[in-house]
C-alpha cells in the first residue's frame, strides 16, 4: 500500500486530493517533483488505469524521472504505462492517431525550429523580399520572421499587435510578412510538414469539431501538468480539451518562476486557474528543503516588491547561518578573478567544482570569465549554447531518416543532396525538380513519390558526386524494404553511408562519428523509425552527454549556465555575475512593466538555485574596447532588484580598486615603492 507518511501535511493534501481540479502552488525547492510523482503513484494504487493518466511536462526527461519515482512506490510496470511527455509530444501522438478527423495525413513530418527558419527563408527568397534594391528598406531576416510567426501562434495575438510590442522596427513590413506567412503555411500543407506550433494549433482544431471533442475528452481520467506557470494559451486549451470542465486536472507550478515570456508563456493561466475551474482547490507548498534560511530571506525579499503574483513565503528548517554575499568589483576583469578565487576557495573547503555553478543573464556575459578560467586551469562546462540537434552532422542523419518517412520533405531533400560532392544549391534544386519534390503530397495517389523515383533512376549529378549518389540510393533502398529493418539497423546503414562524407566535410570527424554512433544506440531502443525521429525533434538532448550515464568519480568541472538553462537545477554554491542594471535586468526589459516583472522572476530563480552559499557579483565599470589601449568605459549601478532591504540581508564587500580610491590600480595610501618590490618578488616566485 502506498505510504504518504514521509510527506509533509501540504504535500499529503495534494497527493490524496479527490477528482476536483487542483492547483499546487509549489515554491522553489519545496518538493514539487516528489509531490507530483507521489500523486501519480497514489492514483495507480487506487486502480486508475495507467493509460487513462496523462502527465504533461516541459521535457521528456522530467516525465521519465517522475514515472520512475512513481514506480518506486507503486507497481513499476503500471507506472511505465502512464502516458507521459511534453505538450508537443503528446499533441503529436494525438494527431498521428486522430488527425485524419481534420484531414491531416498521419504520415506528416515534423520540422524542428531550425528547419522552420530555413523553410521561411526559402519562402522569403521565392517572394524576392530579401533583395537589395535602390530605395528599398531592409526586410526582416528569416530568424526574425520565425520568431514573429511563433509568437502570433502561441500567444494567439494579431500580427500587428505582436510586431508593435516586440518587433517595432518591423512595423513597415506587415504586408510582406503576411505574404511570407501565408506562403509558408501553404508550403507546409503541400509537403505534409508541421512545425511545433502546428501541433498545438491542429489539436485545438481537432477539439473544436464535435467528434474530435468527444475523442479528446474521453481519452483520460486524470491530466497532471508540471510547470504550469510556463504554459501558453494553446497549452492551457489542450488541458481543457483533455479534461473538459477541469475534473481530474492537477496543475503544479510557481508563478514566481514564470520566465519564458519569449515562448509566449504568461502567468495568466496559473493566476486565473481558480476562475477557469470554479470548484478547484489550491494547495500551497512553502516548506523549502533546498536552501538555508539566509538565502531564502533574500529570495523572499526580492519578490516582496512584485506587483502581482500569489502570496508565498518560503521557509526552511535546514541549518546554516552564512549570509549571501554581494560583491562589487572594479570591472569585468576584477569580477572574473574574484569568481575564480571564490570557486577555488570553496573547492579547497570541500565543495567539488561540479557542486558549484556560475549563472548569468545572457550567454555572452561569461566571455571574460571563460578566459580567466582557462588561464587558471579550472575545467568547466557551459549550458545555454548550441543544442545537439543543431549540429550539422546530426541534422544530416535526421534528414536521411525524414526522407524515408515523408518522401515529399523538401528541406530534407535539399540538405541530403547537397552532401554529395560537387552538388551546390542550384544543382540540388535541379535534381529535386527531376524527382518531383516540388509537387504536392496530396496529388494523384497512384503517382510515384520522389523517393520511389530516386530509387528507380538516379537524377543527373556532377561526376564528382556520382559514386556517393549511387551509394546513397543503395542505403535508402536497404532502409525502405518491406518490412523495414529495425530503427537501429536503419541508422547504422545510413551512418555507414554518411561516415566518409563526415570525414570529408567537417572538422573533428571522430567526435562527430561518435555522436552518430550514440544515435544508433538510441534508435535501437525505439519502437519504430518515426517515433525515434519525432522524440528527438520534440525534446532534443543538449549533447550526447544526455545519453550517457553518470560521469566517473574522477571527473570534475564547474558549471556555467544562463539562468534559463539552470531552471530546475541546484548547487551547493551559486555565483551570480553581472548583477548590474542593464545587464540583469536586461536593458531591453527596463521600459516594459511586464518584461521587467519577468526579469525579477528570473533573478529569483537564480537566487533559489543555491543550497548553502550564494554570491552575487556586480562590476561597477564596463570597458567598451577590451583589447584596445584606450580606456573608454561606462559606469554601472547595482541591479534594481538588490534594493537596500535586500542588501541588508547580505554581507557586502568590494574587490579591485575601491570606488574613489583608484591610484593606478593600487589602494590609496599604500606605499608605492613597497608595492612595486612586492609585485616584482611575486613575479619571481610565480
Amino acid at each position: 500500500m502506498f505510504d504518504t507518511s514521509d510527506l509533509n501535511p501540504e504535500q499529503r493534501a495534494a497527493v490524496e486530493h479527490d477528482d476536483r481540479a487542483l492547483l499546487v502552488l509549489a515554491g522553489a525547492g519545496t518538493g514539487k517533483t516528489a509531490t507530483l510523482a507521489a500523486r501519480v503513484a497514489w492514483l495507480l494504487e487506487r486502480d486508475v488505469e495507467p493509460e487513462r493518466i496523462c502527465l504533461l511536462t516541459f521535457s521528456r526527461r522530467a516525465a521519465s524521472e517522475m514515472l520512475v519515482r512513481a514506480g518506486r512506490v507503486a507497481d513499476p510496470a503500471r507506472a511505465a504505462r502512464v502516458i507521459g511527455g511534453t505538450f508537443h509530444s503528446v499533441a503529436q501522438r494525438l494527431l498521428h492517431r486522430h488527425g485524419q478527423l481534420i484531414g491531416l495525413d498521419p504520415g506528416f513530418s515534423l520540422l524542428d525550429s531550425a528547419d522552420s527558419v530555413e523553410l521561411i527563408g526559402m519562402v522569403r527568397d521565392d517572394l524576392a523580399l530579401g533583395l537589395v534594391q535602390p530605395g528599398r528598406s531592409r526586410f526582416p531576416k528569416k530568424e526574425t520572421l520565425a520568431a514573429i510567426v511563433s509568437q502570433v501562434a502561441n500567444a494567439q495575438v494579431k500580427l500587428s499587435d505582436v510586431v508593435a510590442r516586440s518587433f517595432p522596427w518591423c512595423g513597415d513590413d506587415l504586408d510582406g510578412m503576411r505574404a511570407v506567412f501565408a506562403a509558408y503555411t501553404a508550403r507546409k500543407r503541400a509537403r505534409q510538414l508541421c512545425d511545433f506550433d502546428d501541433l498545438l494549433l491542429l489539436v485545438r482544431a481537432l477539439g473544436r469539431s464535435e467528434i474530435g471533442a468527444r475523442v479528446l475528452g474521453g481519452l483520460f481520467d486524470h491530466v497532471l501538468v508540471d510547470e504550469y506557470q510556463d504554459v501558453n494559451s494553446l497549452q492551457a486549451d489542450l488541458v481543457d480539451q483533455l479534461r473538459p470542465g477541469g475534473r481530474g486536472v492537477t496543475a503544479v507550478g510557481d508563478d514566481a518562476q514564470a520566465i519564458y515570456g519569449f515562448r509566449a508563456a504568461t502567468t495568466a493561466a496559473i493566476l486565473e486557474f481558480p476562475t477557469r475551474y470554479p470548484d478547484s482547490v489550491v494547495v500551497r507548498l512553502e516548506h523549502n528543503y533546498r536552501s538555508t534560511p539566509p538565502i531564502l530571506a533574500v529570495a523572499n525579499q526580492v519578490l516582496a516588491d512584485a506587483s502581482e503574483g500569489a502570496t508565498k513565503c518560503l521557509w526552511s528548517e535546514r541549518p546554516g547561518r552564512r549570509r549571501p554575499v554581494l560583491r562589487t568589483c572594479a570591472d569585468e576583469g576584477a569580477q572574473a578573478e574574484a569568481v575564480c578565487d571564490s570557486v577555488l576557495a570553496h573547492r579547497e573547503a570541500g565543495v567539488a567544482l561540479r557542486e558549484q555553478a556560475v549563472l548569468f543573464r545572457a550567454g555572452h556575459h561569461a566571455d571574460t570569465l571563460e578566459l580567466a578560467l582557462g588561464r587558471r586551469r579550472i575545467p568547466y562546462v557551459k549550458y545555454g549554447g548550441l543544442r545537439f540537434l543543431e549540429a550539422a552532422h546530426v541534422k544530416d542523419l535526421l534528414s536521411l531518416l525524414r526522407l524515408l518517412d515523408n518522401p515529399f520533405d523538401e528541406l530534407a531533400w535539399f540538405r541530403v543532396l547537397r552532401l554529395l560532392e560537387g552538388v551546390g544549391a542550384a544543382t540540388a534544386r535541379r535534381m529535386m525538380e527531376q524527382l518531383g519534390v516540388g509537387g504536392s503530397a496530396g496529388g494523384d495517389p497512384g503517382a510515384a513519390t520522389p523517393l520511389a523515383r530516386f530509387l528507380a533512376a538516379a537524377p543527373a549529378a556532377p561526376e564528382a558526386g556520382r559514386a556517393e549518389l549511387a551509394a546513397l540510393r543503395r542505403a535508402l533502398a536497404d532502409c525502405a524494404e518491406d518490412p523495414p529493418p529495425p530503427p537501429g539497423a536503419q541508422v547504422d546503414r545510413l551512418r555507414e553511408w554518411l561516415a566518409p562524407i563526415v570525414r570529408r566535410r567537417y572538422h573533428a570527424p571522430a567526435a562527430r562519428l561518435g555522436d552518430l554512433e550514440r544515435l544508433a544506440e538510441q534508435a535501437a531502443l525505439a519502437p519504430n523509425r518515426g517515433r525515434f525521429v519525432a522524440d528527438l525533434t520534440l525534446d532534443p538532448p543538449v549533447s550526447t552527454g544526455d545519453f550517457a550515464g553518470p560521469p566517473s568519480l574522477d571527473d570534475d568541472w564547474l558549471v556555467l549556465s544562463t539562468v534559463h538553462s539552470a531552471k530546475g537545477g541546484e548547487w551547493d554554491v551559486v555565483h551570480l555575475i553581472h548583477a548590474a542594471d542593464g545587464m540583469f535586468p536586461s536593458d531591453l526589459a527596463t521600459g516594459d512593466t511586464e518584461a521587467l516583472a519577468e526579469e525579477r522572476r528570473l533573478f529569483y530563480v537564480a537566487v533559489t538555485r543555491a543550497r548553502d552559499a550564494l554570491e552575487i557579483d556586480v562590476p561597477l565599470r564596463y570597458h567598451k574596447h577590451r583589447n584596445r589601449l584606450d580606456d573608454i568605459h561606462s559606469f554601472a549601478e547595482v541591479s534594481r532588484f538588490l534594493t537596500a532591504e535586500v542588501q541588508a540581508l547580505m554581507d557586502v564587500e568590494h574587490v579591485g580598486a575601491p570606488a574613489g580610491g583608484d591610484i593606478g590600480g593600487l589602494t590609496a595610501g599604500e606605499p608605492v615603492g613597497v608595492a612595486i618590490v612586492d609585485a616584482m618578488l611575486a613575479d619571481l616566485w610565480s
